[in-house]
């Protein structure tokens, strides 16, 4: 026998490594890699083994360079194992040599865990609040060595291994460590840094190949089509926002203008070839022009990664993944800080209440309904076929609490508009009888949805004050945005999905028909005061078919454009923040698609240019005037003057707040002027007219009454007899 002979006796012998174990090894079946490969224990010795496809080959050294000896090659595959001459177990590299020429590989198998027993404890638990700092794809430095740690939730797998560009997507070269008390699989992968692609491969529990699966803790994925996470990437951005995120830490949002700019960021404007503008041309055109507009934020559209364009976002794949449509991450960072140093706060839409079924996402992620009910009558959406995750498991709500807080820590948002609401907290969403499964009590209420939201809320204002979530809800589902503590869903705002319908619906009447349906205005003023309310005029009113806010209103194109002026300034007067979706600022007058960039040109019209200039001064009075916004969400603020003239269709009230001048707010919403009209206001003096829809800057008639009205006493209190324009409103404010 030959020494190399007995030398692979005696290795053979040592290891006690069966066949059956290296042919698993090399097959990608092996339940448990690491108890073979990398560093192991052999009687008096320590032994390395590897697996390295095309390599003939392997000499072992050390981090530092220190020759150790040269594995065996014990099959064609590429399996060696040999003797090492170290005495206690440390992270070693290989030389790797065939006909072809030389390679260095180190280890993965010869590092040890990166998560820890805490790790495990808090995410057994289902209270780690800082998931994303330990699952997914994260740039180190682990025992001596630079690298990505990878780590991925898959309890049911028999195997998960990464994949990638770095070892040719081959799923038998890199299985993961299962730590069997939570079910998270991780490996340590040296020599690779940010910016690379990667997804997992998953064997599922019945020993089937999921399609290759995208990470769902991704901070960045590939531009579709392509569909890979891509390694790390977290925002390098040195952040100088510290002021606007201290006023806002400081301010009851309930007190502050809030008026914003709801934004799709694929079709707000575009190249000229047609395609998305990146995050720093967006900051470049989209932030001065809303500053300039007098907007305090605006908020986007779903920007996480998604793979279908006309899903406009609300069909996630990468909750974690600023969308690669507008450049890196860094981008959006950029942006974020620009607008807040420019003043003005960034909301996101926020889609926690559905998901898609793409292979490469987390639909049956790990062979099994992981993510989402396994009960189609819990877990599929019937309205947009997308799954709906089980709020009820502990590691799918810290999953989704931790995204929330992931965006207000690593991009500094300021806010979270959470779509879909009433979808999560009922069972029977969209269902007819017999295609959904009542709670423990018999109900309809998804309570695992409502600890799942209130969870949420609790964390995000418990860590990041200054911060608002705002609910898109659309029943009446009680105290949504009430304190938790109180019973509340813990919601900062909720959207007034009512005003919107109602106020709409009346102004898609003709106006002499109006006079008949006068409570669809004043029924709102019932419940304004039930939330805090955010007045929506958003996307979902002006796409499928609906048409423009413009082409709703009745009558001819003056009586439109009339309408609609005098729509804005009610709804600026109206109790309640402010949203108006894109281009409808300056009456965009086709139908939003997200596949063609806003019509700019009609601004060369006057008529549009005139709405343009009215909602710019109405977002500065509206910001200007205390009595306008201080007190937005609180009854004391509103006083109505004239609530029954339904003859005439006009509605007047005042608005109020504490050491500040009130207004008064008048709406006409007939085509008649109304002459030596009488309006009760709450104190004699002037009131100077601050907003005046009907003006002829803004494309209106020039109605008026000369900048000003007096208001004395008659016998029945403070009124004064003014003219009322045609289809407008007037907002006056009492001189001091």
């Amino acid at each position: 026998m030959t020494v190399s002979e007995a030398r692979k006796a005696s290795v053979a012998e040592d290891a006690r490594v069966s066949p059956s174990e290296v042919d698993a090894i090399i097959s990608g079946s092996h339940g448990d890699p690491f108890r073979v490969l990398g560093v192991q224990e052999a009687s008096d010795r320590l032994l390395a083994r590897a697996f390295v496809p095309h390599a003939e080959t392997l000499d072992v050294f050390t981090l530092a360079g220190e020759p150790l000896g040269e594995l065996q090659r014990t099959n064609d595959s590429g399996f060696f194992e040999g003797p090492v001459t170290i005495k206690t177990r440390q992270p070693l590299k290989y030389r790797a040599r065939n006909a072809g020429g030389e390679w260095w590989v180190t280890d993965p198998y010869s590092f040890g865990p990166v998560l820890g027993p805490m790790d495990d404890y808090y995410i057994g638990e289902g209270s780690h609040l800082r998931l994303f700092d330990k699952l997914g794809a994260h740039v180190i430095e682990h025992e001596g060595a630079k690298g990505v740690h990878f780590a991925v939730w898959a309890p049911n797998a028999r195997r998960v291994s990464v994949v990638g560009d770095f070892n040719e997507w081959d799923g038998r070269r890199l299985p993961m460590r299962l730590r069997r008390d939570t079910g998270v699989w991780e490996i340590f992968v040296p020599d690779i840094e940010a910016g690379r692609a990667y997804k997992y491969e998953i064997i599922g529990a019945d020993g089937a190949r999921q399609p290759l699966k995208a990470d769902p803790f991704a901070f960045r994925s590939e531009l579709r089509p392509k569909t890979a996470s891509v390694t790390d990437w977290q925002p390098a951005h040195e952040w100088a926002d510290q002021g606007h995120r201290e006023y806002w830490q400081k301010a009851d949002a309930r007190r502050q203008p809030i008026s914003i700019l709801e934004v799709h960021a694929g079709s707000w404007q575009k190249r000229e070839d047609g395609s998305f503008l990146s995050w720093d041309e967006l900051a470049d055109r989209l932030i001065p022009y809303a500053v300039d507009m007098g907007f305090t934020h605006v908020e986007f559209l779903p920007i996480s990664e998604h793979p279908y364009d006309p899903s406009w976002g609300y069909q996630t794949t990468g909750l974690y993944a600023p969308s690669a449509r507008f450049g890196e991450p860094e981008g959006f960072a950029r942006f974020v800080d620009g607008a807040h140093l420019a003043g003005l706060g960034v909301i996101l839409d926020w889609v926690p209440a559905h998901f898609p079924t793409d292979a490469h996402g987390l639909a049956h992620f790990d062979g099994t309904a992981l993510y989402e009910h396994a009960d189609p009558r819990q877990g599929y959406h019937p309205d947009w076929n997308t799954l709906i995750y089980n709020f009820g498991r502990k590691e799918v709500l810290s999953f989704l609490v931790n995204n929330a807080l992931f965006w207000a820590e690593k991009y500094h948002v300021d806010g979270l508009r959470v779509d879909a609401v009433a979808s999560m907290l009922y069972r029977d969403y969209s269902r007819k009888e017999g295609e959904w499964i009542p709670n423990e009590q018999g109900g309809r209420e998804n309570w695992e949805a409502v600890r799942f939201l209130q969870d949420m809320n609790k964390a995000v204002y418990g860590t990041h004050p200054g911060i608002m979530t705002i609910a898109e809800e659309s029943t009446s589902w009680p105290k949504v945005s009430a304190p938790v503590h109180e019973g509340g869903l813990g919601f900062g705002f909720k959207w007034n999905m009512g005003f919107m319908h109602d106020t709409l619906q009346y102004l898609a009447r003709d106006p002499a028909h109006r006079k008949y349906h006068h409570d669809e205005i004043t029924f709102g003023l019932v419940y304004a005061y039930s939330e805090n309310f955010v007045l929506p005029l958003s996307h979902d009113e002006v796409v499928h078919g609906k048409g423009s806010l413009l082409a709703k209103m009745s009558g001819d194109d003056w009586q439109k454009f009339a309408t609609l002026r005098a729509y804005y300034g009610f709804m600026w007067g109206y109790p309640g923040k402010k949203l108006l979706f894109m281009g409808q600022e300056f009456a965009q007058r086709a139908e939003w698609s997200e596949s063609r960039p806003l019509d700019w040109w009609l601004l060369d019209a006057p008529a549009h240019e005139g709405v343009r200039r009215l909602v710019r001064d109405l977002n500065f009075a509206y910001r200007e005037v205390p009595a306008l916004h201080a007190r937005d969400c609180e009854p004391e603020g509103f006083q109505w003057l004239i609530g029954d003239d339904s003859q005439n269709s006009i509605f007047a009230w005042a608005r109020m707040a504490p050491d500040t001048a009130p207004v008064a707010v008048i709406t006409n919403f007939t085509p008649v002027v109304r002459e030596n009209y009488r309006v009760p206001l709450p104190k004699k003096g002037k009131w100077r007219e601050i907003v005046n829809t009907d003006a002829e800057s803004y494309g209106g008639s020039g109605v008026g009454n000369n900048g000003a009205v007096e208001a004395v006493e008659d016998g029945n209190g403070a009124a004064a007899w003014l003219t009322v324009p045609p289809l407008a409103t007037l907002i006056l404010e009492l001189e001091a």
